[in-house]
């Protein structure tokens, strides 16, 4: 198992996830803030394997540290899987969460079938840039027609868990934990590496 990880990402949400989940292993876990103003890179895959991949590999050269990164979004039935890889862009270059869902919420107005879900997919890359491994996870829900809770962020105060059976935006950071996607693909990381301890 890696001795020490560097957490690729600068938003603070996923940030506060991925500590809560990697927490107990034995790992010194790092922050991107510790390596001064790294410029984001452009994020120009198709699928949410090749974001999670080029970014794990640049955050990697750049702190020259093991790094975990991840792309995921959310992908709604009725729109053929969009807002998918856009879904921090989905309202344009200057899109805020508020813009974003404002967007979607009226993209998906007239739409009855109101299906979706969370993906996501996290890459882990050594400095030299070998990918060690690539995991995704998913949770389904519905989305729903106005906001519901303050908590979280993105999309979840319009996404209604069919596992937890309440929105997103109304759970706690902990019930949440239990069955977003990026706390499944991070379940699915650790089982992995704690096989091969």
């Amino acid at each position: 198992m890696l001795r020490q990880l560097c957490i690729a990402t600068k938003n603070p949400g996923k940030v506060a996830e991925f500590k809560e989940m990697l927490g107990k292993l034995p790992i010194e876990l790092h922050e991107l803030s510790e390596f001064g103003d790294i410029p984001e890179p452009e994020e120009t895959g198709k699928t949410f394997s090749q974001n999670a991949r080029m970014k794990a590999q640049y955050y990697a050269k750049a702190t020259n540290m093991p790094c975990v990164a991840d792309d995921s979004g959310l992908e709604c039935e009725a729109l053929n899987g969009a807002p998918g890889v856009l879904t921090a862009r989905y309202s344009g270059e200057n899109a805020t969460d508020a813009s974003n869902m404002e967007k979607l919420l009226s993209d998906m107005k007239f739409c009855i079938r109101r299906n979706c879900r969370f993906r996501c997919v996290l890459a882990v890359s050594l400095p030299e840039g070998k990918i060690l491994n690539e995991v995704d996870g998913f949770c389904e829900g519905l989305l729903l027609h106005d906001k519901l809770g303050d908590g979280g962020f993105g999309y979840d105060p319009i996404f209604w868990s069919k596992e937890l059976h309440m929105g997103f935006g109304e759970a706690t950071q902990e019930e949440k934990n239990s069955v977003s996607h990026r706390a499944k693909a991070i379940r699915r990381l650790v089982q992995i590496w704690k096989r091969r301890r």
